[in-house]
């Protein structure tokens, strides 16, 4: 393929312009108090298309995370604990307003820095400033309650925040993610430190400079930096009083462990290794569709993704049939292009991971698609995995029992509803699963059965903000999203008036 430059390819020539376009005029760091702080080492934000940098991006430390809690309490304690709840929902819509506004600008930042698809990228950020929107509204109508405890006492609940949060978002869905933690956290009256991913930092960066005279200075920061510094400091920190996370199981026990110390609550959303039950009378177009969604979006980076299909005997061959010719008509490309329905993995780590896993599984069971990278020279420095799909899984594999985090499906077999179910919940994850029937006293049967905080019917999500996220097992506890997320970032507290009786 001809190019302008030493024979490289036109893609990273357009992917090098597109740098230029995405931090022209931005600088990138740590969101503290109100202001850009772009001290200290810097680290390379990389495209995993070409692999080559995009930005630098000054790296935080536990110091930073120091000043961003005392501007957290600083602008707590000063103006946000006694913001009105319709103030709050006022700067919440605000804030999406001017988001929005700037969706190109994120998505561009999102597409690059992820590697996902523009149309997913844009559908993302899209998303984000939708679950701001969500909490700016319901934070409007929660209540207190009147418990009926007798004539001589008045009792009742409110509702109060926490004071200062800390959140740590993972880095396969860096805006969304953010919008999951920061929406409920500010609507309850909380102010937050946060930290991204150190992969994927730029739109959740971009984002905080443009909360910049909305909220008191203070009320939102954001540090990035490796999780071993940054997010250990917001783990452990004393004057953090709740923590919200996501991310892998392992590093999401350690999170655990580290507020345990301090006796602070926490959210953790983690791993998942999601089933998929075919039953007999489903619509295999419908349910072939469901399952490739539940893989392939996002090159299979999604932790309740449908990376098992369990499918009866009667349907097996039909619909590995149609599922491997679905795999195969994935474009992979660059994700810049609209036509692209595929793009690479979001790191060169995830990427020598996924292909450990393919190898894993070639050795194990029978491969029918895929596991290998694409031939098109034009995305050979790319961290691209062609879609791949294995037969002949049995549960005991490690292809059928870790979590790959790729664009690696399994396939197995059933003959009885009980079986399926035991094969369905026969994993220490418990995020997410799927049911694919025409049957609806099966639905239901089934929905109650599966051992998952999610059941998506015939269909993979919609995720919306209106309903909670989260799971079960070693897929953490909590709940994202809903009235749930805005509940976990405010404490609870019962007032006893005891009455006298009336005397005039």
């Amino acid at each position: 393929m001809s190019s302008s430059r030493s024979g490289e390819s036109p893609v990273i020539e357009r992917h090098r312009s597109k740098h230029e376009e995405a931090t022209d005029d931005v600088e990138f760091g740590a969101w503290i108090d109100g202001e850009l702080h772009t001290q200290g080492q810097k680290s390379e934000v990389e495209d995993p298309v070409t692999g080559e940098s995009i930005v630098e991006v000054p790296q935080g430390d536990s110091s930073a995370v120091d000043s961003a809690v005392e501007a957290a309490w600083d602008a707590f304690e000063r103006e946000w604990e006694a913001a009105s709840v319709r103030d709050r929902s006022a700067r919440l819509f605000e804030w999406a307003d001017v988001l929005a506004d700037h969706t190109d600008e994120l998505t561009l930042l999102e597409c690059l820095d992820c590697g996902k698809p523009i149309s997913q990228a844009r559908g993302e950020v899209e998303g984000a400033i939708d679950t701001l929107e969500y909490y700016a509204s319901v934070c409007r109508a929660q209540r207190g309650s009147e418990i009926p405890g007798g004539e001589d006492v008045h009792l009742y609940t409110t509702q109060e925040p926490y004071g200062v949060v800390g959140q740590i978002v993972p880095w396969n869905y860096p805006l969304w993610a953010a919008a999951w933690k920061l929406g409920p956290a500010l609507a309850a009256g909380n102010a937050c430190v946060l930290k991204p991913a150190n992969d994927t930092p730029l739109s959740t960066l971009r984002a905080a400079q443009l909360s910049e005279g909305i909220f008191p200075d203070g009320v939102l920061n954001v540090v990035p930096g490796p999780g071993s510094e940054v997010g250990q400091a917001i783990a452990e920190h004393d004057d953090i009083r709740k923590i919200s996370f996501t991310g892998s199981t392992a590093v999401g026990s350690g999170v655990m462990r580290a507020a345990a110390d301090r006796v602070a609550p926490v959210t953790l959303e983690l791993g998942g290794k999601s089933p998929f039950i075919v039953f007999p009378d489903a619509n295999l177009e419908k349910v072939v569709e469901a399952v490739a969604d539940g893989i392939f979006y996002s090159t299979g980076e999604i932790c309740d993704a449908f990376s098992r299909a369990l499918v009866h005997e009667s349907v097996a061959e039909e619909f590995t049939e149609r599922f491997v010719e679905k795999a195969e008509s994935y474009v992979l490309g660059d994700p810049l292009d609209e036509e692209t329905t595929m793009g690479p993995l979001t790191s060169q780590r995830q990427f020598e991971t996924v292909r450990e896993y393919i190898e894993t599984g070639r050795e194990e069971a029978d491969l029918l698609c895929g596991g290998g990278v694409p031939d098109d020279p034009a995305l050979s420095e790319g961290w691209y995995v062609e879609p791949t799909v294995f037969g002949g899984v049995t549960n005991e594999m490690t292809i059928a029992r870790e979590e790959i985090f790729g664009p690696v499906q399994t396939i197995q077999t059933f003959s009885e509803y009980e079986e399926a179910i035991d094969l369905a919940n026969d994993t220490q994850y418990g995020l997410a699963a799927g049911i694919g029937t025409e049957k609806t006293s099966l639905v239901h049967r089934t929905a109650d059965d599966l051992d998952a905080g999610l059941v998506y019917v015939n269909e993979y999500g919609p995720i919306m903000p209106d309903a909670p996220y989260g799971g079960f097992k070693q897929s953490g506890f909590g709940k994202d999203l809903g009235l749930e997320a805005l509940d976990h970032y405010q404490r609870q507290k019962s007032v006893y008036v005891n009455l006298d009786q009336p005397e005039l």
